[in-house]
Formats: structure tokens, C-alpha cells, sequence
């Protein structure tokens, strides 16, 4: 009988399930379902349902079991790998307050300050933390529901990220693991123990509605009746404590060693390295994040990738192929046109209330190939900021392993490389974050089986990348881009304080 374990990557739009063997690690049957965000929101704020995740993971599961005929009793193990940075409070029967505010809700900026204000500045708060307070991390949001909806905050009994909360569904215990919980701006990365300092400042009776941390090697629990029924499976499945999607997406793509780099292109873009120590940046660009499997996972997040694509996409109704062919006839940095892509405002660098702007727009460069080279380029320039400074802190790229919706796009491979100037390889597997969730849970059930594995151990026998992909740098590219870096950041940096009083006219 086949030993299946099961990856479920819950996101900010949609849920995939992966059924993977346990022997091969080939990926036996998957599903997924798309959904969206809550609409009519102030600016800034992002919000879902956490029963919209219980709900898509129950039918991807059972829709995967069907699609590879797999029997109840095969499945052995599940892992979860899930958004994050989200908020998700329970009161004291174990229900949802209210909506989860997401990773990509930047409607707590003040709530940022305050913190750190409190904390005597972003040196004492790094140095308590090993992060800043970011308005995507969990801390603010916390902060957020006491200062906004106080009668919501008098309710609060347990705080949950969403990958615990859908622990929380599957075994029906509240948990918190290292990689997840140092994105909640409470947790001390370095000693990884929860910080008195900054809990204290947000409110002292905080400490005791934190779930208690448990190391990446050691599982959330078995699967509870009700949960085992509703998805047809026996009480006996063992559920790995899982993790955020850039931890699981680190496992996912054989990140799980020192030396190489993962690079996310999605919705958002992060770019991680596996490290057997603490990175910490004193100007908190970078996130100096636990991993999930025991180490260290120093991160660089944007808030803004293949949403800027797709906005260039979309403006011309073209679909995605038609869009790449004229992307790769137009000129290395788009005749001069740069993007800045904060379309969403921006996390790396922290410039919350910017916008996109396109600089350089004239007759010859506007048009859907300029446009949407430059976005690609812009894109990926953004994310290669994050890069260089994670190269200041000793940390760099031998090699980059993509995966995402944009490493899907040879064009894009190719910019990717060339920006980046350091090969870039793609995966057998795209879909890191489920697979490395499956992965972890194979980990978990095999430790649980008396076998002394390291994770390090599964990812090389079990990842593998797609040779006919890598791409190599172009070193003319790559010195056109470095230019473009330079005028691209300059740009940032000059239009910090006109994204304020953008936003100031905007909302008059």
C-alpha cells in the first residue's frame, strides 16, 4: 500500500493540494480552488474569511483523492503551508472574531509607529526583535483591533496566523511554530522565545493568548474526528506543524542548506536563503526570519510582481502569451521607461504608501511591449534591491531557484537572470510551498517512525530542477541593468515624500 502525504498551500488567492508518495516523492494527484479577497474595503485593508480557507482546503483534499483514485487509508501525513503574516483571532470557545486582516493589509502604519515609538525607536525594536514592526506583520494588526474595535479586542482569547488556524481545524490544537511566528513581529528570533518588551507595549495580557512554540521537527497532533470524518480520512493521519508559505516554499525548493537562494514570483516576490545563524540588518530591510526546519531563513519580501504584469495585461486585454512574445522583441530596459511597481504600497523597501509610477513614458515607449517590459523589468529590479542588501549582509546568491506564476515565463527567466546576474533554475515541481509542506509532513511522519532523517536529507533525495530552464547571465544585460538599478532606486528615494502627499490628495 502506497504511503501518500498530503501538501496544502493555503494562499491569499486560492488553495492547492498536493498528493504526494511518500517513497518517490512524485506528486500523485492535486487540486485547487481560487477565491478572493473581501470587497469594499477602506485603502489599505485586505481581509478574508478564515472559513474561506477551511472550506477550499476540505474540497481540494477531497477533489485530489478523487483525481488519483487514492484510498483513505494511504493517506499517512498532512502539512500545511500557509500566508503569512495574517491575523486571526479567537475568542475563548475557539471561534473567529472577525475577518483575518492579511500579510498584504497595510492599513497599519500608525500602529507600526506606535510600537516602535514605544520601543524607543527602530534600533531597540531590532535589537528586541531581531525585525522591525512592518505593517504587514501581525503585531500592528493586533495593535489595530485594540485601537479600533476595542469591544473585538475584549474578546480576544487566541491569536492565530492562518496556516495555525487551519492546524487548528485539522487537530484541534492552537500552535505556533518558529518560522511562522517570527513574522509576527513578537517573536525574538534570535533566542526564539516571544518578546516580553514589545508584548508589553502592545498589552501585557497579550503574552498569555499566544499559543505555546514548537520546533519544525515535532507535529501540530493527529487528525480530530470531526475534521477526519468531514474529510473521509482515519483519526491516525499525522499533521506536521507546517509553516508560513516562504518557510514551506524554502523546503519545497531543496532551500533547506546554506548557499542556495529561492526567489518567488507570484502576487508578491520574496527571496530567501537557508542560514545556520541569525541575519540580522540593522536597517530592517531584511526580515531576519526562523525557517521550518530548525534554522534560519533571512528574507526579502515586495509586495508587487506579477500584479504589475498583469495591470499592463489587462489594460490591453492581451492574454499572457501573446504579452511575453512582445515583451522579448522589446529592447533591454524598455527604451529608458521604469517602472516603480508599488502598486500596492511596498514592504522592501518600507515605503507603505506608495504608488506605481512610470517613468520615462513617451511616444516610442508607450505602448503594451514598452509597458510591459518595463513592468517585468520593474518588477524584478525591486526584488534584486532586496538582493544586493542581503549580499551586504554576507549572504549571497551561488545559484537562484525560481518558482511561482512568473518563473513560468522564459522572457521572464531571462530578465530574471539577467538582473539578478547569477544563474536561475526552475523545478520539476512549481508549486514549492504545497510540496515542501508534503515534504515537511513526510519528515514528521518518518521521525515519528523512530528514523533519525534530516529534512536536508528528503529535499535532495526528492527535489529536483528542470536542466532545460536554467538560464545563465547575459553580461551585457546584466551591466544595462545595473544602471537601470541605479536610476530606479534614485527614483525611489526622491519620491518618497510626493507618494505622501499623493495619498493626502487622493483621499481629500
Amino acid at each position: 500500500m502506497r504511503t501518500i502525504v498530503i501538501g496544502i498551500d493555503s494562499g491569499t488567492q486560492s488553495t492547492k493540494v498536493l498528493m504526494v508518495d511518500g517513497k518517490t516523492g512524485k506528486v500523485v494527484s492535486e487540486a485547487s480552488q481560487s477565491y478572493g479577497l473581501i470587497p469594499g474595503l477602506p485603502p489599505g485593508a485586505k481581509e478574508q474569511h478564515p472559513k474561506t480557507w477551511i472550506d477550499a482546503a476540505a474540497k481540494t483534499i477531497r477533489q485530489a483523492m478523487k483525481n488519483g483514485n487514492i484510498k483513505p487509508a494511504e493517506v499517512r501525513a498532512i502539512g500545511v503551508s500557509g500566508q503569512q503574516h495574517g491575523f486571526v483571532p479567537l475568542d475563548k470557545a475557539g471561534d473567529v472574531i472577525r475577518p483575518a486582516k492579511l500579510w498584504c493589509d497595510t492599513s497599519t502604519a500608525a500602529e507600526c509607529d506606535e510600537i516602535m515609538s514605544k520601543m524607543g525607536g527602530i534600533k531597540n525594536t531590532i535589537k528586541a526583535l531581531g525585525n522591525a514592526v512592518l505593517p504587514g506583520f501581525t503585531a500592528p494588526k493586533i495593535l489595530w483591533l485594540k485601537n479600533k474595535e476595542p469591544k473585538n479586542y475584549r474578546k480576544l482569547a487566541t491569536v492565530l496566523l492562518p496556516h495555525d488556524y487551519l492546524n487548528y481545524w485539522l487537530t484541534g490544537n492552537a500552535v505556533m511554530e518558529y518560522g511562522d511566528a517570527s513574522g509576527t513581529a513578537l517573536l525574538d528570533v534570535r533566542k526564539r522565545k516571544w518578546s516580553k518588551s514589545v508584548i508589553d507595549k502592545i498589552d501585557p495580557e497579550l503574552a498569555g493568548k499566544l499559543p505555546p512554540l514548537i520546533p519544525s521537527d515535532k507535529p501540530a497532533g493527529y487528525l480530530q474526528a470531526a475534521t477526519a470524518k468531514a474529510l473521509g480520512l482515519s483519526g491516525e493521519v499525522l499533521v506536521s506543524v507546517g509553516g508560513g508559505d516562504n518557510m514551506m516554499g524554502a523546503i519545497g525548493t531543496g532551500n533547506t542548506r546554506p548557499g542556495n537562494i529561492t526567489a518567488s514570483f507570484g502576487t508578491s516576490g520574496t527571496i530567501y536563503a537557508c542560514s545556520d545563524k541569525p541575519v540580522v540588518d540593522p536597517k530592517g530591510e531584511i526580515a531576519a526570519f526562523c525557517d521550518s526546519s530548525n534554522r534560519w531563513l533571512p528574507l526579502l519580501c515586495t509586495m508587487n510582481v506579477t500584479v504589475a504584469t498583469e495591470m499592463v495585461r489587462e489594460c490591453f486585454k492581451w492574454p499572457v502569451a501573446k504579452l511575453d512574445a512582445a515583451i522579448a522583441k522589446a529592447p533591454v530596459g524598455a527604451g529608458g521607461l521604469v517602472l516603480l511597481p508599488y502598486l500596492e504600497g511596498e514592504r522592501t523597501p518600507n515605503v507603505p504608501d506608495g504608488t506605481g509610477v512610470f517613468f520615462g513614458v513617451n511616444e516610442r515607449t508607450c505602448n503594451a511591449a514598452y509597458l510591459g517590459r518595463a513592468a517585468m523589468e520593474g518588477a524584478t529590479l525591486g526584488m534584486n534591491y532586496g538582493l544586493l542588501r542581503l549580499a551586504e549582509l554576507g549572504v549571497e546568491p551561488k545559484q537562484i531557484r525560481a518558482t511561482g506564476g512568473g518563473s513560468k515565463s522564459k522572457i521572464w527567466r531571462r530578465i530574471m537572470a539577467d538582473v539578478f546576474n547569477t544563474e536561475v533554475e526552475t523545478l520539476r515541481v512549481s508549486e514549492g510551498a504545497a510540496y515542501g509542506a508534503a515534504l515537511q509532513a513526510l519528515w514528521s511522519l518518518r521521525l515519528e517512525s523512530g528514523d533519525k532523517v534530516e529534512i536536508s536529507e528528503i529535499t535532495d533525495k526528492f527535489v529536483k530542477v528542470n536542466a532545460a530552464e536554467r538560464t545563465k547571465p547575459n553580461p551585457k544585460n546584466a551591466e544595462k541593468y545595473a544602471q537601470l538599478q541605479s536610476l530606479q532606486n534614485s527614483l525611489s528615494s526622491a519620491l518618497r515624500g510626493a507618494f505622501s502627499e499623493h495619498n493626502k490628495f487622493v483621499s481629500t
